[in-house]
């Protein structure tokens, strides 16, 4: 875990070139069952942590991220070394600058070990990679790990590294540490710039660390964020420690909401058990758990599809018009559709979901924090063409997988991902934390205050 490895650093009782190798050394041992990486820079990585190492002794210690290994998403550009996107059309493409996010997390001192694999150009939930591969669950190497960013989570849970970046546009970050059970945070739109990361959808994208625990969560967001001018939709918000204190945190005087309606419909019995257990840990802590009318899920969640399907259509237009046969199979056929939405239809969209954002910011009068389940259901197989419910009804699994986060983002909340619990099969149950906007601290200090009453972010994978 970050905090306890920077400890060690600072105190020179431990070297980054130590743990440097000792990452290096589980990724080549266990890589091949997860596939988390597309390009491994294991003696850039190698260098970066003797220099890292050489600064510490000279006293110039820059902080807790200084000298800790990291990977990012195939996703950012970095300089020098190939950035794909998970697509054959960037498959030889390397970047002569970094993106903002790799500049930050340079100048905090960290150590990229190299890029990781993802669902090709962020577009799905899987991480089932036609060009560069699959990523598997290191939990069950037969379930997928969640996406888009699925190299992250499932690299971060394998010990590959301590934070992976991660983008999300319609659960991307938290999906996947839902599925691998982790932690992962979506902060407020704009509060991390978006320079140099291919894009998907211009309103929807939010970027944000995947990490084993809420506090480190913390440190690498307090490294991400921050105004960029080179990002038209940065927001410029006063700077912020995210970091909650150490210790046993109180929630007192803290209102929790419980969604009364749909957050809790067709979802997994585990899922909801995992979340009232939570909600119960909050109230033992101080909180007052309330009970709150949202805005109808479904109705969100339709409008904010046909956003989407439009938007990242627009993104990659210039691809579809020279090199449609180069993107694959999974991800052509929602290019198509998105294509195929009319303007009257977007603005249609558009329009309602401003309705719902004036909506649901009314639940902030009756509650501080939501709490809800991440994903209805445990990770789900590599082959599941279907969720099938009790009731007999079945479930595209990419929509089941996004059901419960998606309109999150159009609402531009911060919104987390923490483990709360296993499957019958031992599969990672989330929570899902969301706050107003520009509450990610509020978000981060109920996630560890939660985080410290229980011990799943301690949990051991089987291997």
């Amino acid at each position: 875990m970050i905090l306890e490895a920077a400890e060690q650093l600072k105190a020179k009782k431990v070297s980054s070139l130590e743990l440097v190798q000792q990452c290096l050394e589980r990724i080549k041992k266990f890589d091949g069952r997860l596939n988390c990486f597309i390009t491994l820079t294991e003696e850039a990585a190698l260098r970066r942590a003797r220099q890292a190492d050489e600064e510490i002794a000279r006293g110039e210690y820059r902080g807790p991220l200084h000298g800790i290994p990291i990977a990012h998403k195939d996703l950012f550009y970095t300089k020098g070394v190939l950035t794909t996107a998970g697509s054959k059309i960037y498959a030889s493409f390397v970047p002569d600058h970094d993106a903002a996010v790799v500049e930050k997390l340079d100048q905090a001192g960290a150590v990229s070990l190299g890029k990781l694999n993802l669902h090709e150009l962020a577009y799905g939930v899987s991480s089932q990679n036609e060009h560069f591969g699959g990523v598997k669950n290191p939990w069950d190497t037969a379930c997928i790990p969640g996406g888009s960013s699925g190299g992250s989570g499932a690299g971060v849970a394998a010990g590959f590294f301590y934070c992976g970046t991660g983008t999300d546009t319609g659960g991307s970050i938290r999906i996947p540490a839902s599925y691998c059970g982790i932690v992962g945070i979506k902060p407020t739109f704009g509060r991390v710039s978006r320079y140099g990361c291919f894009p998907l959808s211009n309103q929807l994208d939010h970027m944000g660390p995947l990490t084993k625990t809420v506090r480190d969560a913390a440190v690498v967001l307090n490294a991400m964020a921050g105004y960029d001018p080179r990002d038209p939709y940065s927001a410029n918000l006063p700077p912020e420690n995210f970091l909650p204190p150490s210790g046993e945190l109180s929630l007192q005087g803290l209102r929790i909401g419980l969604p009364a309606n749909s957050y809790f419909d067709r979802v997994e019995d585990g899922a909801i058990a995992g979340v009232e257990q939570m909600a119960e840990i909050a109230a033992q802590a101080g909180a007052k758990v309330v009970r709150v009318n949202v805005p109808d899920l479904l109705a969100m969640n339709a409008a904010a599809v046909t956003a989407l399907l439009a938007e990242a259509a627009q993104t990659h237009a210039a691809h579809w018009e020279q090199r449609r046969e180069e993107i694959g199979a999974v991800v052509r056929p929602l290019l198509e559709r998105g294509r195929a939405v009319s303007g009257m239809d977007y603005v249609a969209a558009q329009e309602k979901l401003h309705h719902f954002r004036r909506d649901f910011a009314r639940v902030w009068d009756h509650c501080d924090v939501l709490f809800t389940p991440s994903t209805p259901i445990g990770a789900p197989r590599i082959d599941a063409t279907a969720i099938r419910w009790p009731d007999g009804s079945e479930e595209d699994p990419r929509l089941g997988t996004t059901r419960l986060i998606r309109a999150i983002n159009f609402l531009r909340y911060p919104a987390m991902s923490q483990p709360c619990g296993f499957s019958p099969n031992r599969l990672p149950y989330g929570l899902q934390i969301i706050g107003p906007l520009g509450a990610e601290a509020l978000v981060l200090r109920t996630g560890a205050a939660l985080e410290d009453r229980t011990d799943y972010h301690r949990a051991h994978l089987p291997f």
